[in-house]
């Protein structure tokens, strides 16, 4: 038959196949370290960036007593409105005659001693309430967490303003007003940390050994957040000069004879078509101050959960 008589079919050749993709020279762990060295050097650079707009600002702050210059009140009419690098006034001088130079670092003594002082008082309160509230929990916790979230829900420049207009415009009201307004932000993150160290192994080998709650609160648990803590307490010196900057600019700040920035850019604003450096010199040392305070932060923000990052490794 036909069917017998034909041949089986052969089957079909195998494709040949291609030569062995060779193994990439760059692994896992090469990218990882890659990673790493990026964010490594972002850091770095944020922390020298930072510290670098920060001390350009601080340092001539400082020492505005012991440089050359004129007294910050010191008028002299003759020499109104001069642009900057004239007559050796480097940022020129006001309406009045008196140097902006001399005005503005004499002025920013007292706004950083103000932003200094509000972030302490503002993180000691804020660590102490936080750490309460995620240690203990319960009353202690609903209390804390109600008073943040009924101050959090207030507008803050209109509450600063009802409580200086209440007892007044003094260094030692404004510096309690920024402080009792920036705790929130403190706490939160403190109470969040306390909560996650609240549940380590050396907390519950305290509580075996019968240490008091207060003790591994204080000895044990806040010495381990602290760092954290104090990250947050850093970002919150640039609001608080802003703060007392808006204040001083509505009016509110510290009376005469004290120039802070917020007075200075106030005094200068009529002039602001004709006399741009009024406004505008004072306005960039304060950019720059916030910038940099916020670049510090942010670098060690990052460096401290690299390490951390690491140490879980």
């Amino acid at each position: 038959m036909k069917g017998a008589l034909e041949t089986p079919a052969e089957p079909p050749a195998p494709a040949k196949a291609g030569p062995a993709p060779r193994p990439s020279a760059v692994t896992a762990r090469d990218l990882a370290r890659a990673t790493a060295t990026r964010r490594r050097r972002s850091a770095s650079l944020k922390l020298w960036a930072g510290a670098v707009c920060t001390l350009l600002v601080v340092v001539p702050v400082a020492l505005a007593q012991v440089l050359p210059l004129p007294g910050a009140g010191d008028q002299d009419l003759s020499r109104r409105r001069l642009a900057p690098l004239t007559d050796g006034h480097l940022f020129g001088t006001d309406q009045l005659g008196r140097d902006v130079l001399s005005r503005v670092l004499h002025g920013g003594q007292v706004s950083l001693s103000i932003g200094v002082l509000a972030v302490v008082v503002s993180g000691l309160i804020g660590i102490v309430a936080g750490a309460a509230a995620g240690y203990y929990g319960r009353w202690v916790d609903a209390v804390v967490s109600r008073l943040l979230e009924a101050q959090m829900s207030l507008p803050l420049l209109m509450m600063l303003l009802l409580v200086v207009a209440l007892f007044g415009p003094s260094v030692t009201v404004i510096t309690c007003v920024i402080a009792i307004a920036q705790w929130p932000e403190v706490a939160r993150l403190t109470r969040s940390l306390v909560l996650v160290e609240r549940e380590k192994p050396y907390v519950a080998a305290a509580q075996v050994l019968g240490l008091p709650r207060i003790a591994i609160l204080a000895r044990h648990i806040i010495p381990n957040i602290v760092r954290q803590a104090s990250l947050v307490v850093l970002l919150l010196l640039a609001q608080a000069v802003l703060l007392e900057s808006a204040l001083s600019y509505l009016g509110a700040g510290p009376q005469r004879p004290f120039a802070t920035w917020g007075r200075i850019i106030s005094d200068g604003q009529d002039y602001i078509t004709t006399s741009w450096w009024l406004v505008t010199l004072p306005g960039l040392v304060i950019v720059l101050l916030v910038v940099g305070v916020n670049l510090l932060g942010d670098g060690l923000r990052d460096r401290t959960r690299r390490r951390a990052t690491e140490g879980s490794r």
